[in-house]
């Protein structure tokens, strides 16, 4: 993964929880049949629809509830190649990066629309806009973040390094 990540958008809005993400009848199955089912009470073709690469882009409180990696297992398993919220539960937001899932917070998801074109600078904390010509402020990842999601997440790095 370089330091730029581009992709078309699926739209959200906020208190998008772990439950929604993954939903927990389904957390018996294997992370590739859960898949399927992923973020279905809110969008139920969302698993076929999403193609590998694409950033998925909420608003405020993305992720709160459980504490499960099924969630960003799922949606890694998908492709999803990054996440942009307002904000994040910081379990969640932990888990994606574990699971090498770049996690951006974005104050101006409002302006991203569902199937824009976005490409995301994680080292300088931009988004540009590619559809709407626009540029919004966005955090950066630190190297050493960017480092295990660059990886694939954090037991790749650590098999890498030890």
């Amino acid at each position: 993964m370089s330091n730029i990540v581009r992709g078309r958008v699926l739209k959200y809005g906020d208190n998008i929880n772990t439950d929604i993400i993954s939903p927990p009848q389904y957390m018996e199955l294997s992370i590739p049949e859960a898949a399927k089912y992923a973020m279905s009470a809110i969008d139920p073709n969302f698993a076929t629809k999403i193609q590998k690469g694409d950033i998925m882009v909420a608003g405020a409180n993305l992720g709160s509830g459980s504490s499960r990696e099924t969630s960003p297992l799922t949606l890694k398993h998908l492709g999803v190649g990054a996440i942009v919220a307002k904000s994040f539960a910081r379990i969640f937001y932990r888990n994606c990066i574990n699971l090498g899932i770049p996690v951006i917070e974005c104050s101006e998801t409002d302006k991203i629309s569902d199937g824009d074109v976005i490409e995301i600078n994680l080292t300088e904390g931009t988004i540009k806009n590619v559809t709407k010509d626009e540029v919004y402020t966005c955090s950066k990842i630190p190297p050493h973040i960017l480092a295990l999601v660059n990886e694939g997440g954090l037991v790749s790095y650590l098999k890498r390094i030890v």
